[in-house]
């Protein structure tokens, strides 16, 4: 008799003995419960005690049944008073009453349990007993916790959080990972990675697959990656973090999916990089500064200072030079006599790479159409930048055959040369399609470049007057 107590004229918390099936059910049914529970009638005699309960203290039913209260067996003798009287005042007091308190096993130890008492009322609505549920508190409070911090991390985490099944596709998403995606949480679940990433999300889809077959990599992962918004591409580095996830009610693990916790990290690691830039550009002007030295020839050493300057800045380079002093200084009364004219000093084979090549000394300018940008570098005194818009490839390609640059080139800025209050020229740095346009902070190395290639330059004139 593990679940109740069978004998007797009449059930203690109902007037009337149940048949025999009825009993057997309900027996089954206590037994069958994940929570511990039992029974008292009015009196405070235990009538109902299930394996539950068994399991957590160690007395069996027929230990229990029929014993008044805890008091002698199951709780302290200092603790008895107030345990009956919480138990008592819970028939009858509207509604369920929770209480915490520690009960005796039976080899003697102590566990602090949470109970759910509730009266139970007979035919007339009098109170004929009650019952009461309780469980470990450590194990309420282990659950509780795991729930509380499942709440946090989907509503109120600093980082993104997403739960993706086995099929590679976003299962539960929380708040900061839905805005990072550009989407609400529930027109996320389901779709396809590659419908929210467009670059970047094969070597996130990898990394999943690895954690599902192999498990959590030992440290996170830097992941670049586009993400379609709705108000365009954004390219954004995300500090990744995975965990596999099984089912903890299998005796084999099941995979559920994996764990993908992420971090936006893309501003500190573009201050890396900006950080980075800025020391290689340093030193290429540096190291530029002493091969430059070493030549006889200062227009070689002009050649020297772009060709350093290149080196993860530009695909090609010229050098255009002002015809005529009268250009580059204005007439007698300070104004410029006429319209620019630029012609080839030096320049970066077009064909295949290679050092700077200097051109054979002409007078004959160069066909640039008005409104170039070499032309307005030197009209303006200052940097100049231009790019071929839109993908198409063959506008691209038309629009640097207009400005007589070297096929593939999208991305222009033209620096101007100035030395001693004069305008000597532009150099002018091009890009093709794999390199990203130029920027302002770009815009500065350059004219850092202009200024010692036209120190080297006017150097030169000076040695040849």
């Amino acid at each position: 008799m593990s679940a109740s107590r069978r004998s007797g004229a009449t059930d203690e918390l109902g007037p009337d003995e149940p048949e025999r099936d009825g009993a057997d059910l309900l027996a089954a049914l206590l037994d069958g419960m994940d929570a511990a529970l039992c029974a008292f009638d009015a009196d405070g005699i235990v009538t109902h005690w299930n394996r539950e309960a068994e399991r957590i203290l160690g007395w069996s039913a027929a230990e229990a049944v029929g014993r008044r209260g805890f008091s002698g067996w199951a709780v302290r003798s200092a603790d008895a008073d107030e345990v009956e009287a919480r138990l008592m005042a819970a028939m009858r007091a509207p509604g369920r009453q929770v209480h915490e308190f520690a009960l005796l096993t039976k080899d003697g130890g102590r566990v602090l349990v949470r109970t759910q008492s509730s009266a139970v009322r007979g035919p007339d609505g009098k109170p004929a007993g009650l019952y009461c549920a309780f469980s470990e508190v450590h194990t309420q409070i282990d659950l509780e916790r795991s729930i509380a911090l499942s709440e946090a991390l989907f509503e109120d985490a600093a980082w993104g959080v997403v739960l993706v099944d086995a099929d590679l596709r976003p299962a539960v998403v929380n708040v900061h990972a839905a805005r990072a995606l550009g989407s609400s949480r529930t027109a996320l679940l389901g779709r396809p990675l590659g419908d929210l990433i467009s670059q970047g999300v094969e070597e996130l889809e990898s990394a999943l697959a690895h954690v599902l077959a192999e498990g959590a990599p030992p440290a996170p992962a830097e992941l670049w990656v586009t993400v379609r918004l709705p108000e365009g591409d954004a390219r954004r580095c995300w500090r990744s973090g995975f965990v596999r996830l099984a089912s903890p009610l299998t005796e084999e693990p099941v995979p559920l999916g994996v764990g993908w916790l992420f971090q936006d990290v893309t501003e500190a690691k573009q201050t890396e990089q900006e950080a980075a830039q800025l020391r290689f550009r340093a030193n290429q002007l540096h190291r530029a500064s002493r091969a430059a030295a070493e030549c006889e020839d200062p227009a070689e050493a002009a050649t020297i200072h772009l060709d350093f300057a290149l080196a993860g800045f530009a695909d090609h380079a010229l050098i255009d030079l002002v015809v005529g002093d009268e250009q580059a200084d204005g007439g007698a009364d300070g104004e410029r006599t006429g319209p620019v004219r630029l012609a080839r000093a030096a320049a970066t084979p077009s064909g295949a790479p290679g050092p700077s090549l200097l051109v054979p000394r002409t007078t004959l300018p160069v066909r640039y159409l008005e409104g170039h940008p070499a032309l307005q570098c030197v009209e303006r005194t200052g940097s100049v930048r231009a790019g071929a818009s839109g993908r198409d490839a063959t506008r691209a390609r038309e629009w640097a055959e207009a400005r007589q640059w070297p096929e593939g080139t999208v991305h222009a800025l033209c620096a101007v040369l100035r030395s001693r209050a004069r305008t000597l020229g532009v150099v002018t740095f091009l890009r093709g399609p794999s390199r990203t346009q130029f920027e302002r902070v770009d815009a500065t190395y350059a004219e850092s470049v202009a200024a010692r290639i036209a120190g080297t330059l006017d150097l030169a004139r000076v040695l040849e007057r």
